[in-house]
């Protein structure tokens, strides 16, 4: 009951300042003070209106707002988002562009699973769609999943994977981005070791922490300052009753909103703080870049407690897929079993949650790969957000990972040593 109390406190707060603001727009907005013009009743209508929309989109899932695109024939194409594989706790989808012939470039964009939802990759996506067959694991709220569909950790998670590798089949190019990286990596090797055919043709992995260790940053300093027991204390609740998941034990998103907005608190103010005089001043919109940007950030999910414990304990503090001794299902999955996989590392030299040095450790734990299927690039000056969202990724690391997928696009596969003696037979 502690857990679920808990729970229900933040969702009652968040409700009632949603409520506040909704109020103070309302009230501020009555016509009759108009007979008395006051800055003061335009401040408190603006203060209602950025703090409803704040309060209110940490419950949303946001639209991926992908309509139309323009094409190589000139027209206008609309996008279909279909289910691939419909799943418990998270489904492939594939953004199908009508009237379009289907791309040589089949790409696998594996999304985060760290308190945002996938859509937080939407202009990764975007720009993406002219040149690629674009698939997508859309992971759900945990907070939506009944307490009978059962448990879903670092396992699960990498076997999820597998299932989505195995379904699209070996001509598929998969880009991991950020937390998913290691789990991603250790895939390929399951699928190496069980189903070598299965395995995809590129492997690109975008500031992910492979080795924690190889660059300290405040998120690994904190896995270390911190016992397991802790965090389970402090940090894990059980979904309320107004949810599908009552009862399931999860880390919730609003603890991890509140984990993120404290690394950079006084920015954060700054930013709406502005905001509201922008809105007092009618210089503000739907779609301003503070709108745009907050939309996304604020709509937070909920992690099962098994995947975040265990991400915490086997990612990062005891370091399984840096250390090649991660387990899956009973099978110890060894890095060196990927041999025909081309490999790719991105990393900025600003980014200040994956450091550089903690992706490109992936490289030499792939050591069955060929030196001359390795590539690594590190962006200079470009943050975390920006090597797969920002500027840098659409100027400079896009045309890189896509010119990566062409040179392996046609790669010859090696036989595994067990299909080779068969083959000599």
């Amino acid at each position: 009951m502690r857990y679920m109390a808990s729970y229900d406190f933040m969702e009652s707060i968040r409700n009632t300042n949603q409520w506040m603001g909704a109020s103070a727009q309302a009230m501020a907005s009555y016509p009759m003070f108009a007979l008395v013009p006051n800055p003061m009743m335009n401040m408190i209508a603006a203060w209602g209106e950025v703090t409803e929309r704040t309060f209110q989109r940490m419950v949303v899932k946001p639209d991926w707002n992908l309509d139309s695109f323009t094409c190589a024939d000139g027209r206008d194409h609309t996008v279909d988002i279909n289910i691939e594989v419909k799943s418990d706790f998270g489904d492939l989808i594939h953004f199908k562009v009508s009237d379009r012939e289907t791309m040589d470039r089949k790409v696998l964009l594996v999304a985060p699973m760290s308190g945002h939802y996938a859509t937080l990759l939407r202009s990764t996506v975007r720009s993406l769609i002219p040149d690629c067959e674009v698939y997508v694991t859309d992971w759900h709220n945990a907070r939506d999943i009944p307490v009978s569909k059962g448990k879903f950790d670092v396992e699960d998670y990498t076997l999820y994977l597998v299932d989505y590798m195995r379904h699209l089949g070996p001509d598929t190019h998969v880009i991991a981005v950020c937390q998913p990286a290691p789990l991603t990596l250790a895939a390929t090797a399951y699928l190496a070791q069980e189903n070598p055919s299965a395995q995809p043709r590129s492997l690109t992995l975008i500031g992910g922490p492979i080795d924690p260790e190889a660059s300290p940053t405040d998120v690994t300093d904190f896995g270390h300052s911190v016992t397991m027991g802790q965090l389970e204390q402090t940090m894990i609740q059980r979904v309320g009753y107004k949810y599908a998941g009552v009862g399931r034990k999860v880390y919730p998103g609003l603890l991890q909103l509140a984990s993120f907005m404290s690394m950079n608190g006084d920015r954060h103010s700054k930013a709406f703080t502005d905001q509201i005089m922008r809105v007092a001043q009618g210089e503000a919109s739907d779609f301003d870049p503070h709108n745009k940007f907050y939309d996304e950030y604020l709509a937070v999910m909920d992690m099962t407690a098994e995947f975040y414990l265990s991400t915490v304990d086997r990612i990062f503090k005891k370091c399984e897929i840096a250390k090649n001794a991660f387990v899956v299902n009973g099978t110890k999955v060894d890095m060196g079993k990927i041999t025909d996989v081309a490999i790719m590392t991105v990393e900025g030299a600003k980014d200040d949650i994956s450091a550089p040095g903690q992706c490109v450790a992936a490289l030499d734990l792939c050591t069955g790969v060929d030196s001359a299927n390795k590539r690594q690039h590190l962006e200079p000056d470009a943050g975390h957000y920006g090597i797969f969202a920002g500027k840098s990724w659409r100027n400079n690391i896009r045309p890189l990972v896509l010119e990566f997928i062409d040179m392996h696009s046609k790669m010859p596969r090696t036989k595994a040593p067990g299909q080779a003696k068969k083959a000599a037979n």
